[in-house]
């Protein structure tokens, strides 16, 4: 099926976008992972606030995950570029020829992964600042440094989810 407007060049952008964006965040989240939590010693004043071994065994498992998705969603989206394929033809312009339904369907799939992605960094995240700072329970630092993460990063999501679904009701 051929795209006659610039519906195919918004994919593709779209598509870049993603895979930029991912690439970012999944080098963050192999950081992460290669960064060591602690050698068993604090410098909190009060060993009772330490996070635990649990906090930093989460830590490394959310970033696992999130590692984990975003390469899922960098890599269908570099397919769907490939299964774009422009069909040169003589004396006019290139068309590209596009199954739509798997088009819609990994750039679906890209986005709930990423979502899922971003979930778990963030709670890698909060689980960071547990090691560092304490438990968020007990430590003032780690509550302030956590409220805002736990509310901007599922907030953001949210409005990129709707986004998502608000272009896929309207766009056929």
């Amino acid at each position: 099926m051929a795209d006659n407007g610039g519906g195919t060049s918004i994919s593709i952008t779209a598509l870049d976008g993603i895979v930029n964006v991912n690439s970012l965040f999944t080098l963050a989240s192999f950081l992460g992972l290669a960064w060591t939590p602690s050698n068993g010693s604090t410098t909190l004043s009060d060993p009772e606030c330490a996070a635990g071994d649990r906090a930093e065994s989460d830590l490394v498992s959310f970033h696992v995950l999130a590692f984990a998705c975003f390469l899922f969603s960098s890599l269908v989206a570099l397919c769907l570029k490939q299964a774009i394929r422009t069909v040169p033809r003589p004396g006019r312009a290139s068309i590209a020829r596009i199954n739509r339904l798997a088009l819609r369907g990994g750039i679906i799939a890209c986005a709930t992964s990423s979502v899922f992605a971003c979930f778990f960094l963030m709670l890698a995240l909060v689980n960071l600042v547990q090691v560092r700072l304490g438990r968020i329970s007990c430590s003032g630092a780690a509550l302030g440094a956590a409220v805002p993460l736990v509310t901007l990063v599922p907030a953001g999501l949210f409005i990129y989810a709707a986004i998502v679904l608000y272009t896929f009701a309207h766009t056929h």
